[in-house]
């Protein structure tokens, strides 16, 4: 491959991820049509039940579409879902080449788009900037290979690790611009994920505000005693899930509403199943969740196995040792019990840090 594939590859990246807070369930892709060194169609998949990328530029193309290369940067579908498959769209259209960034997950394809283009006699290569295509849709890819979502924590602390004052006084810890970031993850993100005690104690919306999306994150609540109440703001307005541990029929029906679902997952010591949840979001097409929770959350779901990534902002203060801590995880007695992350993106947003840092174990 070239460098004008590269050009044409990291083009069609930067469309699909124009799709990034609206193509949910369904992955973020974007395509381009190249004939003689010039663009002549190109689109991206918006949302789910909408012509995916390879149709938008198809028609964008025409019939100077034959003869062409299509750079596209998820394995054109070869199944047919909402809409037809993408690579007999392709075939007819008379394309002689296609780039693909990487192979789609979905065991509905899983390299049959890629064989029946090339049974067609196109030219057909896989591979090109697939680390930026899998990145993309780390959410996607995570939900088809292990039936699980991307997990991704979010926290707030001081440089010193806290977050919270020792009566529980959180706002704000850091600045204007590092939580406006926070409502950039919050858009991408299919749900927002957070404990009953984080509810009881800043009773949250959680909802995507100062962006403008037309889609909002689904709100989940984890309430073990299913002691939220009934006026709390996160059941306001939007979707909500409230998983609980709790079987009382007659307190499930006293928050079910149009917009709010109580469903009992009890799993040890009276706690919700956090992987049946999670493997439950995943069947309802959650590709990326954003906890947004208190250190005992957080320390229950690190503990599980259950985090893929943690977002952490840290504010330029220290609070001090009866502050409150970053996740609670028992005590450990051995370095080796610690939890090992691994750096991705370290930068500065307004007056705070942001790092960002995935998993080591269990991976």
């Amino acid at each position: 491959m070239t460098a004008a594939d590269s050009q044409w590859m990291a083009r069609a990246l930067r469309l699909a991820e124009q799709g990034l807070y609206t193509t949910s369930p369904n992955p973020r892709v974007g395509c381009v049509l190249v004939r003689e060194g010039r663009v002549i169609g190109e689109g991206w998949h918006v949302r789910a039940g909408e012509p995916h990328a390879e149709v938008h530029a198809l028609r964008a193309a025409g019939a100077a579409a034959r003869g062409a290369t299509a750079y596209v940067t998820l394995e054109p579908c070869s199944h047919h879902g909402r809409t037809p498959p993408c690579a007999d769209a392709l075939i007819a259209a008379g394309v002689t080449r296609v780039v693909v960034a990487m192979q789609d997950p979905n065991p509905l394809v899983a390299g049959q788009g890629l064989n029946k283009l090339r049974g067609a006699g196109i030219a057909v290569e896989c591979g090109l900037m697939e680390a930026a295509a899998r990145e993309l849709n780390i959410g996607f890819i995570a939900r088809m290979t292990r039936g699980m979502p991307w997990v991704r924590s979010k926290i707030a602390a001081s440089l010193d690790g806290r977050t919270a004052l020792a009566n529980g006084v959180s706002k704000w810890i850091t600045g204007e611009a590092a939580r406006r970031d926070v409502q950039e993850w919050r858009a991408r993100s299919c749900a927002v994920l957070t404990g009953s005690g984080t509810v009881r104690a800043d009773d949250p919306r959680l909802d995507v505000r100062e962006i403008a999306t037309a889609r909002q994150p689904l709100r989940v609540v984890l309430d073990s005693g299913l002691h939220i109440a009934p006026q709390a703001r996160i059941l306001q307005g939007g979707r909500t899930l409230v998983y609980t541990a709790v079987p009382d029929v007659t307190r499930h029906q006293a928050l079910q509403a149009d917009n709010v679902e109580v469903m009992l997952l009890p799993g040890a010591r009276g706690r919700v199943d956090l992987a049946a949840a999670l493997q439950d979001l995943a069947r309802r097409g959650i590709n990326e969740v954003l906890v947004e929770a208190g250190r005992t959350l957080n320390g229950a779901l690190l503990e599980a196995g259950l985090v893929d990534e943690l977002v952490l902002y840290l504010a330029p203060k220290l609070l001090g040792d009866a502050a409150r801590g970053l996740v609670e995880l028992g005590v450990l007695t051995q370095l080796q019990q610690g939890t090992d992350l691994q750096w991705r993106d370290v930068r500065q947003v307004g007056d705070d840090l942001r790092i960002i840092a995935t998993m080591t174990k269990g991976k």
